[in-house]
This record gives C-alpha cells, structure tokens and sequence, in this order.
C-alpha cells in the first residue's frame, strides 16, 4: 500500500511499508518509525501521468481518477457501483466515437476499413470542442494522475489507441505502455 502525503511545500513522502505511524512536524520534520520504508520526493520527482486503459481492470496504485470515454455506460451494473467495480469515475462519452463511427471501428475487418474509422475518429476529435477538451487533458498530464478507457479488450483496435496519439501529439505525459 502506497500513500502520498504533501508536506504543503515542495516535498512529499512516499510511504512503501504497509503500516506507518507517522506524522510531520511544523518544520516539515518526519516523526515515526516508517523512516527506514519511506523516502521523501521533490515534487519534480513526482511523476504525473494519463494512463490508458481497459474500463473494468484491475486499478494500478496512483491510477488517480479514470474517465469513461464510452458511449454507454456498462450494462448491468449499478450506476453506485461503477468505481468500486473499476469501470470509471467520471463517465465523459464526449470523447467517444458518435453511434455511426463507433459502428465502424467495431464492423472494422480490414485495414483499410481500420483507416476508414480512424479518419473519421480524428475528424469527430478535431472538433472545436474536443479538441480544447483534448488539449485540457494532455495539460493536466503534466499535473495529476488520470486514466482514460473504453470496453474493448485490444487497444490497437480501439478508439482509445487513437485517443492516445492524440494526446501524445499534444505533448500530453502518457504511460508508456500499450494492453
């Protein structure tokens, strides 16, 4: 288990032990017994990511909060259970791919009919609108961790695949591995 705690200036502490009976001082001292598991960070050093991933997975520690980018939310799950269940946080279907287009990628069998969806993909994400929304997440990239998703088990054959080109092309941080 992993905690961040700031210490209100430029530094946090990164506590790796499972328990820790800590706190600070008003100096930004550390008090306790974790010292020897914990080691503290300059806020440089901290580092601040969008992740790309499969909505409904298993949650990496310091994920941060995961925005649904579907056009529907999961089928038979409770709306009060859609975080606990790692599907997402904030559902945003603005960055889904309309009814018609998602149609496409899905039905998608050759590479020219892949190209085809993502032409339009982009055209959808080159809107005014979307793309401030893009350009807002691959700034906050730099600042907090977030994770973008969709359903579909292959990213190479997902919008998602083309949301992080589009986030990357924006100088966004983005992990850097592919499902």
């Amino acid at each position: 288990m992993a905690a961040l705690i700031s210490t209100g200036e430029s530094r946090a502490i990164l506590f790796t032990g499972t328990t820790c009976n800590c706190q600070f001082n008003q100096v930004g001292g550390f008090i306790g017994s974790a010292w020897e598991t914990s080691r503290i960070y300059s806020a440089k050093e901290i580092i601040m990511a969008v992740r790309i991933v499969r909505l409904g997975t298993e949650r990496v520690a310091g994920e941060g909060i995961r925005i649904g980018t579907v056009r529907r939310p999961p089928r038979g799950v409770l709306k009060s259970k859609y975080a606990s269940q790692n599907w997402y946080d904030v559902w945003f279907p603005n960055l889904a791919p309309s009814p018609e287009t998602m149609k496409l990628g899905q039905s998608a069998e050759t590479e020219a009919q892949w190209k085809a969806f993502l032409r339009k993909y982009r055209a959808e994400m080159a809107s005014p609108e979307k793309s401030r929304t893009l350009d807002l997440l691959a700034t906050l990239s730099h600042e907090s961790n977030f994770s973008v998703g969709c359903y579909c088990a292959d990213e190479k054959r997902c919008h998602r695949s083309i949301l992080r080109a589009l986030l990357l092309e924006r100088d966004a941080k983005v992990e850097s591995t592919m499902e």
